[in-house]
């Protein structure tokens, strides 16, 4: 939703995002034609959740590369358990405790593991003592403090490009990465600087850019 793809629709009213997030629509030209964005909220927060901890649970315990072993007809259980991990123990984080953070949170809770969160709005004190939650001032501290990120904030300038390679250098060596909000959060090629380095073990995306 381009400013000149507005300009080409003087009769419309209303542009509804079948989805969480409005950073595909410029919003200052909406407003200048008087149009009225909405996002369908909690539409499918749930399934983004559930998608964000099975990806932390096929990095952590390397399930991809060993499926493809099988499939492509091998059977090296060592190869596999090499790099493979019990998350139970682990230091897990989630930037954005939102909708779909908190529901990450509560997901995680029964695997024993040590949860963290940032968020420009502090949970209540009882989601937090129900957690056992460590909250954090900002992501440059939570980054340093856990094994695996989970990112659920939106795209703005503040948190254009967060995962950097300055960033990224603070965390914990052979941490991992889940990335289910917005591919521009994370700078790309940073992030393949990172696994190129093993500086993180893994990253794990349903978002892209381009």
């Amino acid at each position: 939703m381009t400013a000149e793809r507005i300009a080409k629709a003087p009769k419309l009213k209303l542009a509804i995002t079948a989805g969480i997030g409005s950073d595909h629509v410029d919003l200052d030209a909406t407003i200048s034609h008087g149009i009225t964005v909405v996002e369908e909220t909690y539409s499918n927060s749930i399934s983004v959740a559930e998608h964000a901890v099975m990806q932390v649970l096929a990095l952590v315990r390397n399930y991809l590369p060993s499926h493809e072993g099988v499939v492509n007809g091998g059977w090296n259980i060592a190869d596999s358990v090499e790099r493979a991990y019990d998350i139970e123990g682990m230091n897990v984080g989630v930037i954005a405790a939102g909708r779909i953070g908190r529901a990450v949170l509560r997901r995680l809770a029964p695997f024993d593991v040590h949860l963290h969160y940032t968020d420009k709005n502090r949970l209540s004190p009882e989601i937090e003592r129900e957690l056992a939650l460590t909250v954090h001032p900002d992501a440059a501290s939570l980054v340093r403090a856990v094994d695996v990120v989970s990112i659920h904030a939106p795209l703005h300038p503040q948190t254009h490009h967060l995962f950097d390679d300055a960033l990224i250098s603070s965390m914990k060596r052979g941490s991992y990465i889940v990335n289910t909000a917005r591919a521009e959060i994370a700078d790309r090629d940073a992030i393949v600087r990172a696994l190129e380095s093993a500086q993180i073990a893994g990253y794990a995306g349903d978002v892209w850019y381009p």
